[in-house]
């Protein structure tokens, strides 16, 4: 077996002349497992080979030593070894990795910061619901308490919330004899095998990493059962929903029932609209689409709500939190809400004193036995709302070339580019960026788009848009501000990798979500600008290529350079500061929750 000394002299360098060509993709190395010696395999390489047959094919993480065992175990497996910059990115790019290809995916840490510093991305994992798995360092026993080099220990981090299940982790255990492993197999297995989002932490002292294990069979993947809902139940629901029009009120829970929940609104007439994380599920040109809610959203969901007030609506995969409803009341109907989710404890969460018929159960279930009630023709009574027109047309903008870009130009050449013309993942980064895209962006299918509007991390898509782009093998464009592209973009890794990943850099010197929220809430602005940074320099700098696109007369060629790029590449978009982003709601909503009616320099 060759050590990790031998296999770094092998491996290609990244250091080369300036001239040099961009280096070819570094393909992971893969070795044959080592064969069981008569002790038994080691503890990690049990652990890397269980991981394989699960599935996993992707680890994202940074070595050190509390975790270098399981490091090299991961390098002589199957599974893809990506080593980041940060492990923050890691595991942003683990949750993108697994939205990208519907596979679980693993991230390693060493002790201390290390753990410390992935636990960002692994609670936006858990809030987006994706599967990953951490696997961290934890010192060794006879070395707590005694100032080991990153120590982590019950004398120097918290336990309950790094190694227990709760806010964080689905499952967490500190491991301290290779005998546990079958009962920690069975979990994480039942844990993959479920519906829905699964986050688990295994922490692996040196001494258990190295330890002898023999096991006698691998832990098949387990089989999950799904909540369903009693065929007396869909009666009664279909009875709620059959007399008069109904709203449909979709989320990203409802992604893969996404053909499913289109059937329904062409049986029903319903007219339908959706959070930002649901962009796609219904063709965003389809007549009885409404628009976004929450972040970035349009006016027709909220125009038919109070001008039609259906008694009910139906809601698939969707928590109803902030940034998809603001809590505004006016989004209800007048009787009440069916709401439908594989989580028996979303419905009611964001709003406690309403009328809500909870429905504990898979949504694809659900639907199949819901439209057995309904007709395959569209009810006559709903033919009079066809005048909410879709929400989501771009504006006409004045031809005139301007410099700097506007954002609204921007966004349709993206539009035509990276969408109408190109099979891309898009992926908006937190802030303005995920606010002009939801708003203006349209899809016609699901999975095509990704926001991160409930954890909300700056970075999430400036990193995650590399583990997207190298796991799934297709081009991934991520619209970031300069902020979050200063924050955490591993621009460096992409290179390394040759991801064929896209930053479309919304570049006004600035925090402008910051900016503009101040400048609504009469606040002062101090401190928010940024200096001006030259994102292509910086870009190449690190082996990448660039665009940097200063005038509206650019956008086209500068965007088709980038999608014809075979690696990572940076649009640097001078954009107008003082063209304001579409987030009026989401100020007037802080706004009500602070009970003030009146701000200094907030107008309605």
């Amino acid at each position: 077996m060759q050590n990790l000394a031998q296999r770094r002299a092998e491996s290609p360098r990244l250091t080369q002349p300036a001239d040099s060509p961009a280096p070819a993709p570094a393909e992971p190395v893969l070795r044959p497992r080592s064969k069981p010696t008569p002790e038994g395999e080691t503890a990690v390489h049990a652990f890397a080979r269980q991981f394989a047959e699960w599935g996993i094919e992707e680890a994202f993480g940074v070595s050190g030593g509390a975790i270098a065992l399981l490091f090299d175990a991961i390098a002589e497996s199957p599974i893809h070894l990506r080593h980041f910059r940060h492990e923050t990115g890691a595991a942003f790019a683990a949750c993108e990795a697994h939205f990208a290809t519907e596979k679980p995916t693993l991230v390693f840490a060493t002790t201390g910061p290390g753990l410390l510093n992935a636990l960002n991305g692994i609670t936006a994992a858990k809030w987006e619901g994706a599967k990953v798995i951490l696997v961290s360092g934890y010192t060794s026993s006879p070395q707590r308490g005694r100032w080991a080099t990153q120590e982590s220990s019950p004398y120097t981090l918290p336990q309950d919330a790094l190694y227990s299940a709760g806010p964080i982790f689905d499952f967490a255990v500190r491991m301290e004899s290779s005998a546990e492993l079958p009962q920690i197999f069975r979990r994480l297995a039942l844990g993959l095998a479920k519906p829905g989002g699964f986050v688990a932490h295994v922490a692996l002292p040196m001494a258990v990493q190295s330890s002898r294990v023999e096991l006698e069979r691998s832990m098949a993947p387990a089989k999950g059962s799904v909540p369903t809902c009693r065929s007396e139940d869909l009666a009664q629901i279909a009875a709620l929903l059959h007399p008069e029009p109904f709203a449909i009120w979709v989320g990203f829970g409802a992604t893969r029932s996404a053909a499913k929940v289109r059937e329904l609104v062409q049986r029903t007439g319903a007219k339908v609209f959706c959070s930002p994380r649901a962009k796609g599920i219904i063709p965003e040109d389809h007549p009885q689409y409404l628009g976004v809610t929450g972040l970035g959203g349009h006016d027709g969901p909220l125009q038919y709500m109070v001008q039609q007030k259906p008694k009910w609506t139906l809601v698939l995969g969707t928590r109803l939190g902030e940034a998809t409803s603001f809590w505004d009341r006016d989004l209800l109907p007048s009787e009440g809400l069916i709401h439908v989710d594989i989580d028996p404890e979303a419905p009611g969460t964001s709003f406690p004193d309403f009328p809500t018929l909870a429905v504990h159960a898979e949504i694809d279930a659900f639907l199949d036995g819901l439209l057995d009630h309904f007709p395959t023709q569209k009810p006559k009574h709903h033919s009079n709302l066809s005048f909410f027109p879709p929400q989501t047309e771009i504006p006409v903008i004045d031809s005139a070339d301007r410099s700097p870009v506007r954002p609204q130009l921007l966004m349709s050449a993206l539009q035509r580019s990276a969408i109408d013309e190109h099979d891309a993942l898009i992926m908006a980064e937190c802030g303005n960026s995920f606010a002009w895209c939801n708003h203006y962006l349209r899809f016609k299918n699901p999975q095509r788009y990704r926001v991160s509007t409930l954890f909300g991390s700056m970075g999430h898509t400036a990193s995650g848009v590399v583990g997207a782009a190298i796991a799934s093998g297709r081009k991934t464009v991520a619209v970031v501000g300069d902020g979050s592209m200063l924050m955490n973009a591993e621009v460096s890794t992409a290179v390394q990798y040759q991801a064929p990943a896209v930053w479309v850099v919304l570049n006004d010197a600035g925090y402008g979500m910051c900016r503009d929220g101040h400048a609504a809430l009469g606040l002062t602005s101090d401190g928010i600008d940024l200096p001006r940074v030259e994102f292509v320099a910086w870009a190449r700098a690190m082996g990448a290529d660039g665009t940097m696109v200063e005038a509206e007369h650019e956008l086209e060629k500068a965007l088709k350079a980038a999608m014809e790029a075979p690696g990572p590449y940076v649009v640097d978009v001078r954009i107008d500061p003082n063209e304001a982003s579409p987030l009026l709601r989401r100020f007037e909503s802080l706004i009500k929750q602070g009970n003030s009616k009146h701000v200094a320099g907030w107008e309605r």
